[in-house]
């Protein structure tokens, strides 16, 4: 394709790239609260956080836990490390650069671990740990939220080379605002899980 049909497509993803510069910022201030928390609890394990609100909402218990830690040291830098990263691709983005599609795939790939990451802490925080960090939570969400943009992108670049007629049902697919519907279900169970299982406690 030309470059200026290929400018014409980046345009196209504006929003998407607005969704993950938001996403990611979000992402990275709770990274760095998290940090913080992290190196206040190493010096002073007895600290109390200032979303300890009850046995449930606690940030210092979910922090204390095994899985706060798993890489030798708190979760919170891998997202110092990544989400800057990912600003970074979205102001690119914003700004019409044109990826090549194997830098896509790259990026499409690490962060899709990155959720699956960040889905095991949560599945950990739901059913092992038992409490809820906010914090931790909005990491999730913008999560999930840079990874559907990323997704859309490279479903619409079809970096991962889909034939001709599949591509178009994607597209299709897409531009219907059916994508938009599956990450906003994603969020609603989420939150209708966490209701179920932990309503009476958080609210109580």
């Amino acid at each position: 394709m030309s470059e200026l049909s290929g400018l014409q497509r980046v345009r196209s993803y504006r929003k998407t790239y607005v969704a993950m510069l938001v996403s990611s910022v979000l992402s990275l201030i709770a990274s760095l609260v998290l940090s913080y928390d992290a190196i206040k609890l190493a010096a002073e394990p007895k600290s109390k956080l200032s979303c300890d609100i009850n046995a449930i909402v606690s940030c210092g218990k979910v922090a204390k836990s095994w899985q706060s830690n798993l890489l030798g040291f708190p979760n919170a830098f891998l997202g110092l490390m990544s989400e800057p990263v990912v600003i970074s691709i979205a102001v690119a983005g914003l700004g019409l650069v044109v990826f090549p599609k194997l830098f896509l795939k790259v990026a499409h790939v690490f962060y899709g671990l990155g959720l699956v990451f960040a889905l095991w802490l949560l599945s950990q925080s739901f059913f092992v740990i038992k409490a809820f960090c906010p914090w931790c939570l909005l990491v999730t969400v913008s999560t999930i939220t840079v990874f559907s943009t990323m997704t859309r992108i490279n479903l619409m670049e079809n970096t991962w080379g889909f034939s001709e007629v599949r591509h178009k049902k994607i597209i299709n697919f897409l531009e219907r605002g059916w994508g938009r519907v599956a990450y906003t279900g994603i969020y609603a169970f989420l939150a209708l899980a966490i209701f179920i299982k932990y309503g009476k406690v958080i609210f109580s």
